[in-house]
């Protein structure tokens, strides 16, 4: 998981614990390996109500409670008050996230077709201005031996979108199979974007949803770097996908998704594609993990 000492806010997660550690000198760690979406099924509810008699056929659409919608949310507004830890306060998941289904803001060209599409290159100076601080030349691996990618993903909108990632060059083909198995599949991805210095600034907001890849920091009080500062980590889904460890819950509003048998989309579980795709390039899941379960968080390094 993508983790920092404040939240990333902004439609992306915060980018602080995500995992254990890699050496911050020595060789760099290799691979190593692991093990689709169940159907979603509704919230339950307070019980039957009556309707009055009325001359139209009644609406087979269920009524929606009073009050804001997903319409009226707007990610990244409402900074939380701190832990003392640096993260958000973890709050109750509010109603409109509860089932979440935001639409994705297009910041690439969709798609042309109906067929996946993909581009790998190396990261250009425009690239690397966009990613700001989330690489820097004390980083572990240098952008010689990174890649920028995009990859066709399905929305929780039911459109076609284009996402970007970067990733350690020797993995970027292998990442480019697994999300178009992804595509193929129909799992919904609600954004995919770079993460930038605005993220890693940014106050906690506990809402974000962005998939992400590369982002050069150590692991949360530890001097050792994470997989993501090798680009060989991806976080998915994380507001659908949290991480937790006792009471922290990031992002942290995310509290509801804790319940995994309440199947909604884009949630990741044993045996669905998501954690088969990834395992068969060999790469593992830390929603398996015993002392925290970080189940956004997909690593070629077991870390």
């Amino acid at each position: 998981m993508i983790l920092r000492s404040f939240a990333v806010a902004l439609g992306a997660l915060a980018l602080t614990a995500c995992g254990a550690s890699v050496p911050l000198s020595g060789p760099e760690p290799t691979p190593t390996a692991t093990p689709s979406p169940a159907p979603t099924t509704a919230e339950p509810t307070a019980g039957p109500t009556t309707t009055p008699p009325t001359t139209k056929p009644p609406s087979t659409k269920p009524a929606r409670p009073p009050g804001p919608t997903l319409d009226d949310w707007e990610i990244g507004a409402s900074p939380l008050p701190l832990r003392p830890d640096g993260f958000g306060q973890v709050q109750d998941t509010p109603r409109e996230l509860r089932d979440r289904r935001l639409p994705t803001t297009d910041l690439l060209p969709p798609p042309r077709g109906a067929r996946f599409e993909s581009t790998t290159q190396q990261v250009s100076s425009d690239i690397r201005r966009r990613m700001g601080e989330s690489w820097s030349p004390d980083c572990p691996v240098g952008l010689d031996d990174l890649r920028y990618l995009t990859v066709s993903f399905w929305g929780f909108d039911g459109k076609r979108h284009t996402g970007e990632l970067v990733v350690n060059a020797r993995v970027a083909a292998d990442v480019v199979g697994v999300f178009e198995r992804l595509y193929d599949a129909r799992y919904p991805i609600e954004e995919m974007r770079l993460v930038t210095t605005a993220d890693l600034d940014a106050p906690p907001t506990g809402d974000g949803n962005n998939t992400a890849a590369l982002v050069c920091r150590a692991a949360r009080g530890q001097t050792s770097w994470s997989a993501h500062a090798y680009g060989l980590a991806i976080d998915v889904n994380p507001f659908v996908n949290p991480y937790s460890k006792g009471d922290l819950v990031l992002p942290e509003l995310a509290g509801a998704y804790l319940n995994r048998g309440w199947q909604r989309a884009g949630m990741v579980k044993r045996g669905d594609v998501v954690v088969d795709a990834f395992e068969a390039i060999g790469w593992t899941w830390g929603g398996e993990w015993q002392s925290l379960k970080d189940r956004m968080h997909f690593s070629a390094t077991g870390r």
